[in-house]
């Protein structure tokens, strides 16, 4: 179980106390604020191919985190709107904004000799470019895309990944994410996972799927990755 502390931050759990030397960060909802650029791509898509009326964009937020493709499945709608999604996507990117207090995060993270990667639902293209244009992408040793493993998150594919181009064990990292198929994926890699709420998700779904510490502000991390020794 994780226990909640009185400011509102879970403790760590066993496995979340050990010892970091990597840290696995999802992208939207994590670094940055895209939602309001997804919501507006996800209408510009849903409109060209499926047509008229609402796009439902409140259900394809419940699936956040999944590769746009399996998003598409899952809802029944047609794989074509992809190509748009991602067209407005790249449009809209300088309007995406970084979330207060993780430039700071990842400077500190870096002056204690940690590695960083990002582990997204993205396709990997879009997600270097994005992080590239805020000027994140030096902070990241690898930025790895859903299209770039053989099986999206939930599977833990991606942050095995991770894992390996790190050269990391999986009781030295940890993951951070919005959603519980970022907590699944890290789950079933055995790495410990940390749920981040300063995007504002459902918070009752996310402490369901169990994460081994709950982060409300992006500095909280750090009292779990000190400084590395002898480097």
């Amino acid at each position: 179980m994780t226990a909640t502390s009185a400011h509102g931050s879970a403790t760590t759990t066993h496995r979340a106390a050990h010892p970091r030397r990597a840290v696995v960060f999802d992208l939207d909802g994590v670094i940055v604020d895209s939602f309001a650029v997804m919501g507006q791509a996800f209408s510009v898509a849903y409109a060209e191919v499926v047509g008229g009326g609402p796009a439902p964009f409140e259900e394809y937020q419940r699936h956040q985190g999944r590769y746009f493709p399996d998003i598409m499945r899952i809802m029944g709608l047609p794989l074509e709107m992809e190509e748009p999604f991602v067209r407005e996507s790249y449009r809209l990117a300088h309007q995406v904004p970084v979330f207060d207090g993780v430039v700071e995060l990842l400077q500190e993270l870096r002056e204690r000799g940690l590695l960083m990667a990002v582990a997204t639902g993205k396709a990997g293209v879009r997600a270097r470019s994005l992080l590239d244009g805020l000027g994140l992408l030096p902070y990241f040793a690898h930025v790895i895309g859903s299209d770039e493993v053989a099986r999206p998150k939930p599977a833990p594919d991606i942050v095995l990944r991770a894992l390996e181009l790190l050269d990391v064990p999986a009781e030295q990292a940890i993951m951070i994410g919005d959603a519980p198929t970022d907590l699944a994926s890290a789950r079933d890699a055995g790495v410990a996972s940390a749920a981040a709420l300063w995007a504002g998700p459902d918070e009752a779904e996310l402490l369901a799927a169990g994460p081994d510490v709950v982060l409300r502000r992006p500095v909280e991390l750090l009292a779990l990755c000190p400084a590395l020794t002898g480097r």
